[in-house]
Order: structure tokens, then sequence, then C-alpha cells
């Protein structure tokens, strides 16, 4: 468990960072740290493994006070992952992966063989072992950080806004697997941002900073939605507070409309049941959707025209595990106003209308 009981950050011009900050954080629970640019929540981050000194209050990590504990040997305990990586640029990928190791004083052939491990837990090809960071994308060197912070398998993990520098699909993808990371690893995760939404998919808990770093509210994401402790809480979390309650809801039980596929010319048009508006879903021939076609596209198609200049895209999908508001998101994107829901291996189960997302969506708030 992490404690903070009253710990105060003064910086040198007398503003306070953060202020008689008091919270704890349990063990095998992933707590985000939320809030504006200059509302002291990396700072909070940082006074857990002595970046950063508190000038009041104490910082507790299993209930030993970290400022009695060398802060070389805290930090080799705490895997750290900062923005853009933080990778040695004069070091290949496995060694800066197995950086910590080396330093806990394991052999280097050790540490080396337990990289490869945790590279292949983090989704990465061991073919990438070899290069230098500058030779990676930035969505590889950001996977490549978070592997050297679980190098050592530490208990403790602390986040620092680690993936606001990388494109918004590649953000999605790597929030995705943070959380299969956790679902199988379990540490003690703190992690800051400033996006609510990132703040809201990946916690058990959230802690909102205002200014000067003060702890507005520290809930789970429900109750935060739910119930703002003040209108400093409800502004931050914005207009859309009501649209975000549906990314704490599960898809599951949604009712899918059947969208029937034949072949035609190695493709798979759907016929029987279309969608409104005269749109038909084009699959290849695994079924995997590729897009909508209407009667347009088909004259199009007719007259010559390839199949990709027949289509419209698809919009989002509905994946397996998927929440209401990805369903809601893939029917409002689908130029048929009718979402697609596929399974894991991507190919399509069925059709999802928004009238039916809103209306699980009253059901379970009533419920």
């Amino acid at each position: 468990m992490i404690r903070f009981d009253e710990a105060s950050k003064v910086l040198p011009d007398g503003s306070t960072a953060v202020d008689q900050l008091s919270l704890e954080i349990s063990d095998g629970k992933l707590t985000v740290f939320v809030g504006s640019s200059g509302s002291g929540k990396t700072t909070a981050l940082r006074m857990i493994n002595r970046m950063i000194e508190p000038t009041s209050g104490t910082i507790t990590v299993n209930g030993a006070d970290v400022s009695t504990v060398n802060p070389v040997r805290l930090r080799l305990g705490i895997g750290y992952v900062i923005q853009n990586a933080g990778l040695m640029p004069h070091q290949r990928v496995i060694d800066n992966v197995a950086t910590v190791p080396v330093l806990q004083g394991r052999p280097r052939r050790a540490a080396r063989k337990a990289a490869y491990e945790v590279l292949e837990r983090v989704g990465l090809d061991a073919k990438l072992a070899m290069r230098y960071p500058a030779q990676l994308s930035g969505g590889e060197q950001q996977r490549i950080g978070v592997a050297r912070a679980l190098a050592a398998d530490p208990p403790i993990l602390l986040m620092d806004e680690p993936f606001s520098a990388v494109d918004p699909v590649v953000r999605l993808e790597l929030q995705d697997e943070t959380l299969r990371l956790q679902s199988e690893l379990h540490k003690t995760i703190v992690f800051v941002t400033h996006d609510i939404d990132e703040a809201l998919k990946l916690a058990d808990q959230v802690a909102v900073f205002g200014r000067g770093g003060v702890l507005q509210q520290y809930d789970e994401p429900a109750r935060l939605l739910s119930r703002p402790a003040n209108n400093f809480v409800a502004r931050f979390i914005g207009l859309g507070r009501g649209y975000r309650w549906l990314q704490l809801m599960d898809a599951s039980g949604l009712p899918l409309h059947d969208i029937e596929r034949i072949p035609a010319n190695d493709l798979c048009v759907a016929e029987g049941t279309q969608a409104p508006d005269g749109w038909t879903l084009v699959v290849d021939d695994e079924g995997v959707p590729l897009g909508w076609i209407d009667g347009d596209g088909r004259r199009r198609h007719r007259g010559g025209a390839s199949l990709s200049e027949s289509i419209s895209a698809g919009g989002s999908l509905l994946r397996p595990d998927g929440n209401l508001s990805q369903a809601l998101d893939a029917a409002l994107s689908s130029p048929a106003t009718m979402g697609v829901a596929v399974d894991r291996e991507g190919k399509v189960i069925g059709g999802i209308l928004a009238t039916d997302v809103l209306a699980a969506a009253e059901a379970r708030r009533r419920g």
C-alpha cells in the first residue's frame, strides 16, 4: 500500500505544488492522478520514489516511510515509465530493458534473458531487441519503456503521462495493452494524465487534482461521474459526463441484428436484412467487414469502378469485451446508421443500432 499523509511540497518561489495530500493507494490497483497542467499530479507521483522530496508530511510504501529508505534502493524496486520512454539512445533495446536487473546485481546474461521474456509479454517482436531506440516508432519506444519498467518485476509501477506523445490510434492501443498487462500482473500502478477519458478508462480509483495541488476528489470512476464532489470536478469532467458513463458499461447483451452475407466475386455482400437507407455491408471471403455500399456505389461498381472506389468506410467496430460507448460510436460512425459487431477474429457477428445502445444504458442506469 502507498499512503500519503498530509504530504506537501512548497517550491523555492513560495508557491505550493502539492497541498496536504492524504490518500491511500491499494495494492494491486491502478490509480490515476488527473488534473490540468500545474495541478501537482506529477509532483505527487515523484514524491513516491523520492525524485522529489516533500516539504512536510509523510509518504509510506508498505508501511515504511520513504524518507528513511535509501533513494537508490527505493527506485530500483519501483518501475518508472515516462513520456517519450526516456530510453538510452546509445544502447540497444535489449540492454535498455535489462538496465534495472543489471543495476540490481543480476548477471548480464540472466538480465538479458529476463528482458527477452518481458518484451514478449508486452507484445513486441524479439527482432526489435538488437535495434537502437532511434530505429523504432513512437509506439514501439513507449512499449520498450514499459518493458524496461517491468523487467525486474517490481510490485509498484509509476507512469508519468506515458502515452501523451504518441498519436491517438497508438495511444488507444497502449491503453488497451496496459489494461491487459494489469489483468495479468496485478501491479500497484500510479498513472498520471491530464486526459479525463484516459483516466476513466484505466483507473480503479481516480484522484482529481486542482490548482495549487489540492486534492478535489478521490473515488471510483463511476462515483466520480455520478457524484462529483464539487463544481470544479464537474467542470473538469466536462459536458460529456453522461456520455462518459457509457465507457463504464459493458456491451454484453446488446441485440445483434442480422446481416446476411452471400458470395459475390470472391466477396460477400449482405442482402437478406439490409441496414437502414439501403446500405449493404461488404465483407471479404473470411467474413471481415470492408465497408458499406449503397445504390450509387453499386452503379459505380457495375460501371467498372473498383470495389474500394465503390464502398464507403464502415466506421468503428464493436469488438468483444467492448463497452456501450464503443457500441454507440460504432453505430453513429457508420454511414448506414448501423454499427458492426465482430468476434475476436474480426469477423462480422451482427449489427448494432444506436437506439438499442441508449435503451440498454437507460435500463442499467435505472437498475
